[in-house]
């Protein structure tokens, strides 16, 4: 009998939840070349052949107030898919990071005997460490991206595999300054600043106008500076334009690109950039940064008490310590954002030492993650399909 193909389903909720499941999908693919993949996924995984049921953007809302907005959309989103999913079991489910949407969906599939991995631990060490039950019941396993993170799973009797962070693989241990700066037409002394107001709708909404108003006064400062604003999509591109006007700030040097946001930072002398995966993606790069984020106020007034941890930053939270400012909320002012930035640059002292610790966190993250997710993914098929990849290994 000829064997069938392995069915996976896999969400991922944003532009880093797109890149992760597209390099698990390269993995998978190697051993599992017939596989079919489907569910909600971006550009790059529907790239590799993946079969996407409703647009990823969907779901890339953060905040409670937010979430309340949309909730009638992301639930009919989520009914759809379990119907399908149930109706139609694959032979696993993957849900990458967007927790608040994938666990309740991991749990229900996971009751009807579909084994159901969760890749990108939910931020449990951050806050809402009581998630850790629902997670436990949601889940067959967890794949954490940091080394710190299986300890709290195994506690409670969590499967868990650390597989490291794919940004780390992805990105390359050396400087790339130079090139970035060739690459995109700039001269090596220059002021250059990357500007990354967030690769969500409601991130580019809360912080464009402050970063820009940032780029003003910089500018003030130092004529000679440059700004580069990678964006994500074509909504958050139009959202940026939208606040360029609306501040008549067309006169500043600011010139937005269409993603290229690891080009951008390389080029850049600072990086000034909302709180999320892009801070690491920063640091894996070695750029100096200034973290800044704004939610709803009711959202920050709901959960600003339940944090565990005084940053938020995952360049800080790996180090344990502020070793990169951050302006959270009310104090992410355009004025103290300039100032932060135009502090950091100056201080050559600092920006080496931040190199040679984001070169150290680098090196302790790379951890050749998508092939460990592969490996652990393929654990959780039927046993006829992984007698078939045993066989051809």
């Amino acid at each position: 009998m000829t064997p069938r193909s392995a069915r996976i389903a896999m969400v991922a909720g944003e532009a880093s939840g797109d890149l992760l499941a597209s390099q698990l999908m390269q993995a998978l693919r190697v051993r599992l070349p017939d596989a079919l993949f489907f569910g909600i996924g971006g550009p790059k995984m529907q790239g590799l052949g993946f079969q996407a049921w409703h647009p990823l953007e969907k779901l890339a809302v953060r905040g409670l107030v937010e979430v309340l907005r949309h909730y009638p959309e992301l639930f009919a989103i989520r009914r759809d898919l379990k119907r399908r999913l149930l109706a139609d079991p694959p032979d696993v489910f993957i849900g990458v990071d967007a927790p608040d949407f994938n666990l309740g969906l991991e749990k229900t599939l996971k009751r009807r005997g579909i084994p159901t991995i969760h890749y990108v631990s939910p931020s449990i060490w951050a806050w809402r460490g009581g998630r850790v039950h629902t997670i436990g019941a949601a889940v067959s396993r967890v794949l954490t991206l940091f080394p710190f993170e299986p300890a709290l799973y195994e506690k409670h009797g969590i499967p868990v595999t650390y597989v490291g962070h794919p940004l780390a693989d992805l990105l390359p241990l050396a400087d790339g300054r130079e090139g970035a700066r060739a690459l995109l037409g700039l001269s090596s002394d220059e002021p250059v600043f990357a500007l990354l107001p967030g690769s969500r709708q409601s991130e580019v909404q809360y912080m464009a106008d402050t970063f820009i108003g940032a780029a003003r006064r910089i500018h003030e400062q130092m004529t000679a500076a440059r700004f580069l604003v990678p964006l994500a999509t074509r909504e958050t591109r139009v959202l940026f334009d939208t606040a360029l006007q609306r501040c008549a700030a067309q006169d500043l040097p600011i010139r937005m690109l269409f993603g290229h946001a690891h080009e951008a930072m390389m080029a850049a002398d600072a990086v000034l950039v909302t709180s999320g995966t892009a801070t690491l993606e920063a640091a894996l790069l070695k750029r100096p940064m200034v973290i800044a984020y704004k939610i709803s106020p009711i959202t920050h007034r709901l959960v600003r008490k339940r944090f565990y941890l005084p940053y938020f930053g995952l360049p800080n939270v790996l180090a344990g310590r502020f070793v990169v400012p951050e302006f959270i909320q009310h104090d992410a002012t355009a004025e103290n954002l300039a100032q932060a930035v135009l502090n950091l640059r100056a201080e050559k002292g600092v920006c080496e030492h931040l190199r040679r610790l984001f070169h150290e966190m680098h090196v302790h993250l790379r951890q050749n993650a998508a092939e460990k997710a592969a490996t652990a993914v393929i654990g959780h098929l039927p046993p006829p399909l992984r007698a078939d990849v045993a066989a051809t290994v």
